[in-house]
């Protein structure tokens, strides 16, 4: 199931796509459980205070809802519950310090949200908010209102903070950091030639071998001339047409016998240094000469080359765009937060928690990537 969150932000920006929406199951933490009406007036606990604005438990039941539905599995049991909540809380409270910290940037920017927005809002949700089963769309703000209640076991004024929290956190991202990104053709051909690398396919080489093994090295000469006509032999064989696999199976000393004599596919630089300078000077189907190594008389044909391939700029451009458009508005997202935590009087009303959000924000310093677009 899509979560609310982002089913809401479909809805702000006037999206026509379907939501299903599911039984709300274990994902309510108690206070909520058992209220039946929730519409009543409920004392809601303040955990912290960030620059005179508060972060309720219901707001923060809100996110830990959000964290858990991001999972692949929600939990069945009550002990997977309360684990899982353990293991989001902290995450989830730092979150919405975030967020509520960009809300705050937002209206230092001179934004505000108001009863229209929201109203708006609300009609927008009209055909993006459904129940399972549900194939029209709801008529009045109103029953989408309920509906969201109903779905969520959360208050109109509890919805309302959070519209509004992810809303003008939404513009003040879109006016510090979206619309301050740009790049330019030059740095976006600079940045190519910086990490050509990672756009390239080095070159890849498969050989046919045959070892003609000398058995007691370089000290019988016997062995040592026997080999080495041997392998010229051979060579002289190839050249004229006898087929590599089977004179490979035949006479070869190397375990690539087994496979008619073929080694590889490899990146040429994966060879070694003196097979390397034999693969520059051999077309594919070439036998080589015969060359000494430690265990005997070599012989190579070059079967199959891949030559080096590099992605041409103007294939890679947007994706470099992407890439680096997304590193720096997530660097100056990061930025940002930090100035404005930096900056912000939080005041913990539980110890706890601010223990679990501090140890969270050591652990995790800079958010890896913009959770608004």
């Amino acid at each position: 199931m899509e979560s609310l969150a982002k089913s809401l932000r479909h809805a702000v920006c006037g999206g026509g796509f379907r939501i299903s929406v599911v039984a709300f199951v274990m994902l309510v933490v108690q206070a909520r459980a058992h209220q039946p009406d929730v519409n009543l007036p409920v004392i809601d606990l303040i955990l912290v205070t960030i620059n005179s604005e508060t972060i309720t438990e219901s707001d923060l039941q809100t996110y830990q809802v959000k964290a858990i539905r991001q999972r692949a599995r929600s939990p069945v049991t009550t002990a997977a519950l309360a684990r899982v909540i353990s293991e989001v809380t902290p995450g989830a409270i730092a979150a919405a310090v975030d967020e509520t910290l960009m809300a705050q940037r937002a209206r230092v920017l001179g934004y505000a949200f108001t009863d229209d927005m929201f109203e708006q809002f609300l009609s927008n949700a009209r055909g993006v908010f459904r129940f399972q089963g549900q194939t029209e769309d709801f008529k009045t703000n109103e029953e989408v209102l309920k509906a969201i209640q109903k779905s969520e076991r959360i208050t109109a004024q509890e919805i309302r903070r959070m519209i509004e929290r992810q809303m003008l956190a939404q513009q003040a991202m879109q006016i510090d950091i979206l619309d301050q990104v740009s790049l330019t053709e030059a740095e976006a051909r600079e940045y190519y030639n910086t990490h050509i690398s990672e756009y390239t396919t080095p070159a890849t080489a498969t050989l046919r071998e045959i070892l003609i093994a000398v058995p007691n090295g370089e000290g019988d000469a016997r062995a040592e001339d026997h080999a080495r006509m041997l392998a010229e032999t051979t060579v002289v064989q190839l050249r004229n047409g006898e087929d590599f696999s089977v004179l490979a199976a035949e006479l070869s000393d190397s375990p690539s016998k087994a496979n008619g004599g073929r080694v590889g596919p490899l990146v040429v630089t994966e060879y070694s240094q003196a097979i390397q300078e034999l693969i520059a000077e051999l077309e594919v189907g070439d036998v080589a000469d015969p060359i000494r190594t430690a265990q005997g008389y070599q012989i190579v044909m070059l079967d199959l080359s891949v030559e080096v391939y590099v992605r041409p700029f103007d294939e890679l451009r947007e994706e470099i765009t992407g890439s680096v458009f997304g590193n720096r508005r997530t660097d100056m997202y990061n930025t940002l937060l930090q100035t404005l935590r930096n900056q912000a009087v939080i005041e913990w009303q539980d110890q706890d928690l601010r223990l679990a959000y501090e140890s969270y924000r050591a652990a995790n310093p800079e958010v890896q990537a913009l959770p608004l677009r």
